[in-house]
């Protein structure tokens, strides 16, 4: 469920809060769960519509707000850690509605039926928005290769 929330918030500390959310709600909602689908699919559904409204309310309170400006990042790492971050960063990079369908979609593996009717939009506008966001995210990730990691031969 983190994970889910992590990657619709875009930011860990944002993640925690959802996902604490989500638990309440979901210990709220629990009387009305009828067993109709697996209590995981119920509790992963609650996950993406808390985190999707939360998502919405910030926004709304950024538009009042003045941005704080960037923090640098952390020089880069090798492997698999940097090409997690590198797409982390592309991700976040996104536009939200772009980063939002490119999750449900891909990630999460919703059709865009499910994603038109979370998003409140239709599913043509959930497959264009994907397929825009699979190409600035390619743009994005062009010429990046993870660094082999480098092996010293001792000769004996």
């Amino acid at each position: 469920m983190y994970a889910v929330v992590r990657r619709i918030a875009g930011d860990d500390d944002l993640a925690h809060d959802y996902a604490q959310e989500t638990w309440i709600r979901a210990l709220r909602a629990l009387p009305s769960f009828r067993g109709e689908a697996r209590f995981s699919t119920w509790l992963h559904r609650i996950a993406v519509n808390t985190a999707l409204q939360a998502v919405r309310k910030a926004k709304t309170r950024r538009m009042r707000e003045v941005p704080l400006p960037d923090v640098v990042a952390v020089g880069p790492q090798v492997g698999d850690v940097l090409l997690a971050q590198k797409l982390e960063e592309a991700m976040d990079k996104l536009p939200e509605g772009m980063r939002k369908v490119l999750i449900l979609h891909d990630v999460e593996g919703y059709t865009h039926e499910e994603i038109g009717t979370a998003l409140g939009v239709t599913s043509g506008t959930s497959k264009s928005q994907l397929f825009k966001a699979r190409a600035k995210m390619r743009r994005m990730l062009r010429g990046f290769e993870t660094q082999p990691k480098e092996v010293e031969a001792w000769s004996v």
